[in-house]
């Protein structure tokens, strides 16, 4: 080793950098879903894989298409033009670095909907956008609303997910189309609504808490079913909300402009559940142990004054007399501010919890039922939160504060409807 090479570390085995590359590849967005267009070659399907190079002039890299990834278009060969979506990675075996490809197009039908994507990235990035300050998610939620396509299979698991974490939140469900030609207008509506549902004024007349945050999002899916959340109406929608906005959208590897430009990007619906809605038993648990820690620290602090008092009587005891009153007075002081200590430090942690304590039994659904409000349920005891759930002649059990009571449905009207 030459005298000027000089190291940070100790040496490592190589295994062990190789998996730290590797996880690094893997958490740097700007490398795991990066469209880049080139022109094919060595192409080759072994096993239902296929590997091949996308090169151009400057520079070309190894690529691979794990069978079941993804659909290969049938005019697609060797010295065909490309668009490819993809990430890095490398094989820890061999140090092969490789472009995992998720998708693969040929030019002419992705590549003018991807340079769109990057000339509005580089036009939010010009303007400031992607690093504007972020708003936090509220610690407990009163209100939560989501954009999603209704009866959708993720709109399913994020309302069980919320329903088993934190029974009885409210929560409102904004059904719009995510994909297809109107998905933008649809998703731009919905985005409308949310902003005037947090609005205080507009949320008391429906007799409901303002919203407090919003998911947006969808289910996974192709790159054109996913577009709408490239396009620069919905990105604006999501810009001027008042309240947080989580944006969910496809899988972990996709990464659509509005997961930028968010408050915050979940990798999935579920987590931005997981994210947004703390567990109610984990809430409790941690009020506990902060009642423990409030007990605890005025008992240390009572029983450290309590030894520093007695360590003045002491000195007292063996003092001289013309200063027996100075140090009197001082103890007497020391005594009134130890009293006054105690009793802020006490009532300051007693509101706190029960400030606490009042937005759990606020949020309780026992305290929702008690204002006059009735939870409506399936015979399996599933929730039922809109019209749509309902079926003439269906049982349903009907939650009142005081008992429960079974109906038959008769008739059904949906919102707008005259007859």
């Amino acid at each position: 080793m030459s005298e000027g090479a000089q190291t940070t570390t100790s040496p490592i085995p190589i295994g062990q950098f190789v998996l730290l590359v590797k996880q690094t590849l893997k958490q740097d967005h700007l490398l795991q879903h990066q469209a880049l267009r080139g022109e094919v070659s060595q192409w080759k399907v072994h096993n239902g894989n296929v590997y091949f190079s996308l090169r151009d002039e400057q520079g070309q890299m190894n690529c691979v298409i794990w069978r079941n990834s993804a659909v290969v278009h049938p005019s697609i060969k060797e010295g065909s033009e490309v668009v490819v979506i993809g990430g890095l990675d490398i094989w820890p075996k061999r140090g092969n670095l490789q472009l995992v490809v998720q998708r693969i197009e040929p030019i002419q039908t992705l590549g003018a909907m991807e340079e769109a994507r990057r000339a509005l990235i580089e036009s939010l990035r010009n303007e400031g956008a992607l690093d504007r300050p972020r708003m936090a998610l509220p610690t407990l939620p009163k209100h939560i609303a989501i954009v999603t396509g209704a009866g959708s299979a993720a709109l399913a698991d994020m309302q069980q997910l919320i329903e088993n974490r934190w029974p009885g939140l409210r929560v409102t469900v904004i059904g719009v189309l995510v994909q297809g030609q109107q998905a933008v207008n649809e998703l731009v509506r919905g985005l409308a609504v949310t902003r005037s549902l947090a609005k205080p004024e507009i949320a008391r007349r429906l007799g409901l808490p303002p919203v407090d945050a919003v998911i947006v999002g969808r289910g996974g899916g192709s790159a054109e079913d996913l577009w709408a959340f490239n396009l620069e109406p919905v990105v604006r929608a999501i810009m001027a909300s008042p309240v947080p906005i989580i944006s969910a959208v496809g899988h972990e590897s996709d990464v659509l402009v509005s997961d930028l430009i968010a408050d915050v990007r979940a990798s999935t619906p579920s987590n931005a559940v997981e994210r947004l809605v703390p567990d109610r038993h984990d809430v409790m648990m941690w009020m506990e142990d902060q009642s423990d820690r409030l007990g605890s620290a005025v008992h240390r602090r009572f029983s450290e004054l309590r030894q520093h008092l007695m360590f003045m009587r002491t000195q007292l005891s063996h003092a001289p007399a013309k200063g027996l009153a100075i140090e009197q007075q001082k103890v007497t002081a020391l005594h009134h501010r130890l009293n006054r200590s105690t009793d802020a430090m006490l009532a300051g942690q007693h509101q706190r919890l029960a400030s606490l304590a009042a937005t759990l039994n606020a949020a309780h659904p026992q305290r929702v039922l008690e204002r006059g409000y009735t939870m409506v349920q399936g015979r399996d005891g599933r929730v039922l939160t809109d019209v749509a759930s309902l079926q003439q002649g269906q049982t349903i059990n009907l939650q009142f504060a005081d008992g429960r009571a079974e109906a038959d449905i008769h008739t059904i009207h949906t919102e707008g409807d005259t007859s």
